[in-house]
């Protein structure tokens, strides 16, 4: 197989960033794994050049056939180099913040090189202890956040096997199988879909984001927490509290900014990976359902939390989020620049109101990687300018990590505070030791 078509949600992706051309946006998303020592880059080099020889697609490159559909195209093994490894150096947080940053902004042109490159950064964390922050960075139309994680899960495990056949002999599933379905009956559920989605909003939706200058910096900040021991804590992992506390963080911002008052939407993106299955790696394995509510609700944040609750629960009742999935897969069939006008409130630019995901617990498959434990991991993807800001969530061991993730000059640093000093009182949370 040397020619993977790009999914659904791939192409969304891709259609997001050219509504602001020149500013220089990468697509990146980072997968940041501090470890408890050295890792050797050489261990990394191997692993990628054992897993090449059954899964091209880390080398690929992507391309359009005459009819313009994107795909990522893989040329025989020999052709296949490793993608890159580079190594640094810092004595700071705020020289990894900085290198990290750097990493977040440096574009990757996956039509002249490989989709995702490696990052060794060696330091000191607190009390002298040597670390060694490992960070995957991807072209996000190649895989989502699991599929970052589950690709680091099959190199660490060719790294542990060292010269034995892994996996005995049989690879797992690194793309998903095809719709079984015929296309008459896809068309069908895909048009049911369309036409939900365009009563979605009747009046457009309001973010922050506004059309950046050049180079269209991005921007990240992380902190990490511990919950408290006695409190029930059920309620509050749910993506509904999540959501809603953003949504309450995002309002206060909204007063403040003078904006309208108007409903809020969003996307909540749904893992279409089976429960407890490791599931496919490359094309982001997702569906969406989308959240709305009005900033007066997040007065209320449990009776907020309850409503989107309920909306959730609808909307798989209805088979909404599976028909909004077949329906994503039909943008094969649209050029880039007309995807996202298919909406009646898209048509200003506006999308939804923010992004906000909750990417679960880190695997315990991972644990160790390349011979070290891993003190915690967390994710950095870039937001498209409208909105220009995310908030999004994961869990490594005991730590709760909080990441803010926006386009400069959309919110300032104070403003940024603000949002995950809320976010952390309405979860009970308390910085890390």
């Amino acid at each position: 197989m040397r020619r993977l078509s790009l999914r659904g949600a791939d192409l969304v992706l891709m259609a997001r960033h050219p509504r602001w051309k020149g500013v220089g946006l990468s697509h990146n998303t980072l997968l940041v794994v501090e470890c408890d020592g050295p890792i050797a880059s050489e261990r990394i080099t191997r692993a990628f050049d054992r897993f090449l020889d059954v899964c091209p697609w880390p080398a690929a490159r992507l391309r359009r056939f005459p009819w313009g559909k994107l795909h990522w195209a893989a040329g025989a093994r020999q052709t296949l180099t490793c993608p890159p490894v580079r190594r640094a150096a810092v004595t700071t947080r705020q020289q990894l913040a900085r290198e990290l940053v750097t990493e977040l902004n440096t574009r990757i042109e996956p039509r002249h090189e490989a989709p995702l490159r490696m990052l060794l950064v060696d330091g000191e964390a607190e009390k002298s202890r040597p670390t060694t922050f490992l960070v995957l960075t991807w072209f996000h139309p190649l895989m989502d956040a699991r599929g970052g994680e589950n690709l680091l899960t099959h190199l660490n495990h060719l790294d542990r096997h060292g010269g034995e056949a892994p996996w005995d002999g049989v690879p797992p599933a690194f793309v998903p199988d095809r719709d079984s379905r015929t296309l008459i009956e896809r068309g069908r559920i895909a048009g049911a879909s369309l036409k939900y989605l365009r009563t979605l909003a009747p009046v457009p939706p309001v973010s922050p984001g506004a059309a950046p200058m050049p180079p269209g910096r991005a921007c990240f900040r992380q902190e990490s927490f511990v919950g408290p021991d006695s409190a029930d804590q059920r309620a509050t992992r749910e993506i509904s509290w999540r959501v809603a506390l953003v949504g309450k963080a995002l309002t206060e911002l909204w007063h403040r900014r003078g904006l309208s008052d108007v409903p809020c939407l969003l996307p909540i993106s749904v893992d279409l990976r089976p429960k407890g299955d490791l599931g496919a790696t490359f094309g982001n394995q997702l569906a969406f359902h989308f959240a709305r509510f009005q900033p007066s609700d997040t007065g209320d944040v449990p009776g907020l939390a309850r409503a989107l609750r309920r909306q959730m629960a609808d909307a798989v009742r209805d088979g909404q989020i599976e028909a909004n999935a077949v329906a994503l897969e039909f943008l094969h069939y649209r050029p880039l620049s007309r995807m996202l006008r298919v909406l009646p409130w898209t048509a200003g630019g506006e999308l939804f109101s923010f992004n906000c995901a909750d990417l679960a617990d880190w695997p315990r498959a991972l644990e160790e990687c390349f011979g070290r434990r891993v003190v915690n991991a967390y994710h950095v993807p870039v937001v498209p300018p409208r909105p220009g800001i995310g908030v999004f969530f994961n869990r490594c061991g005991s730590r709760s990590n909080l990441v803010v993730s926006w386009i400069e000059g959309v919110v300032s640093e104070a403003e940024v505070a603000r949002i995950i000093e809320l976010v952390r009182d309405g979860m009970g949370w308390t910085a890390t030791p």
